[in-house]
């Protein structure tokens, strides 16, 4: 995929706006339909300074003692929003007092990428660390093996497979996509996307221009929508009664508003990650579905700049993010973890929540795999006929 073509589909992420601050100030916790009504109390994440897991290799310690001497700083670039990160970066540093400044730029999706190529033509770039969702984004990057530090971390073993998403690109989190609904106004939840097209088409009228999808225009739409029909091609009867009435929208936090405040009665394929905060400010207004027959997850992947200026503080935070205390941060920030041994809880959510909800078989993990122009140009016509239809 041409990087012009990554230009124009990567949409920025819009956050919810001020209008629905206003709608869900008096709220209380709703629960969220996917799993976790019942979740106990988050557990105190405790971390151990300057401490590293015994199956770390000894020589581990060179890497520590070397992010000592880089001056305390890291360079992020991301398109992860400052919340998200926020626990993260307080835990890291309290793990590794000495880094003292913690740069995370959020930037827009092709940005993240687009920043970094240009800087390291002219011979440098500040960046030490990549974090995006931008599958394309990244297949299209990392396909120079240049463009990326060679490093694999002591975590792998602990992770499961699909825990590698490109060679030496990592999980960050695995953040499901949703439907999420009105409870005011669309009284019988749907169970998934076969379910919600039989329960709009019964009453197309009611649901006419009711409905919201994410833009495949946009890098992440495209994504998503693509994983879904290549995962559950059967699907593809349920998307022609259900698209008809849509009117697609290029962020989720735009949409996830709307459905707050009844303009749109459900979405189709919704990030959860913006989500899940409304969900539970929203005073059971808003609640959302991991599909049961067919719930996208979207890796967010994280890397290491080929000379990053802060080589070893970027192994460590790498390392962080992939350990049991760093997947715990990750959840706390309102991303999706996805080690087996971070247990979902009040607040914190994790990619067994989704399985325990729709089925190992039901839930499709994107790939970082770049798409074929052509077939880009086929799935987009085919999708947007659907809608025009």
């Amino acid at each position: 995929m041409k990087s012009t073509l990554i230009h124009r589909r990567m949409v920025r992420r819009r956050g919810v706006l001020a209008p629905l601050a206003a709608i869900v100030a008096a709220a209380t916790l709703a629960a969220c339909g996917g799993g976790g009504d019942d979740a106990a109390a988050a557990p105190e994440n405790k971390i151990t300074v300057e401490g590293v897991p015994d199956y770390y290799p000894a020589e581990y310690q060179d890497i520590v003692d070397g992010s000592k001497d880089e001056g305390g700083v890291l360079e992020v670039y991301s398109n992860t929003d400052q919340e998200n990160w926020a626990p993260i970066f307080r835990d890291f540093q309290k793990k590794y007092p000495w880094v003292k400044t913690i740069n995370a730029n959020n930037l827009d999706s092709d940005e993240v990428f687009q920043r970094v190529l240009s800087e390291q033509a002219t011979g440098t770039s500040p960046a030490d660390i990549l974090v995006s969702n931008a599958a394309q984004a990244w297949a299209e990057y990392g396909k120079d093996p240049a463009n990326l530090m060679a490093y694999e971390s002591p975590e792998v073993d602990k992770l499961p497979d699909f825990a590698t998403l490109m060679p030496n690109v990592y999980g960050f989190s695995m953040d499901p996509i949703v439907i999420p609904y009105n409870t005011s106004l669309m009284t019988t939840a749907p169970k998934g996307t076969a379910d919600l097209a039989k329960i709009v088409s019964a009453k197309s009228d009611e649901f006419k221009d009711k409905l919201t999808v994410r833009d495949i225009g946009g890098a992440f739409g495209f994504t998503v929508a693509h994983t879904l029909m290549e995962g559950k091609p059967e699907l593809w009867d349920a998307m022609a009664k259900i698209l008809p009435l849509t009117r697609p929208e290029t962020s989720s936090g735009t949409q996830i508003e709307k459905i707050v405040a009844g303009e749109y009665l459900a979405g189709v394929n919704i990030s959860a990650a913006p989500t899940y905060p409304v969900v539970k400010d929203s005073g059971g207004l808003l609640k959302v579905v991991f599909a049961d027959d067919g719930t996208v997850v979207m890796p967010r992947g994280i890397g290491i700049t080929p000379k990053a200026p802060h080589a070893n503080t970027a192994k460590l935070f790498l390392d962080f993010v992939l350990s049991h205390e760093g997947q715990a941060a990750v959840a706390e920030g309102g991303l999706t973890s996805y080690r087996d041994d971070v247990k979902a809880a009040e607040g914190l959510h994790t990619y067994q929540e989704v399985v325990d909800a729709v089925g190992e078989d039901n839930v499709i993990i994107t790939k970082y795999d770049l798409i074929p122009e052509d077939e880009v140009t086929a799935f987009t016509d085919k999708w947007n006929g659907l809608i025009g239809g």
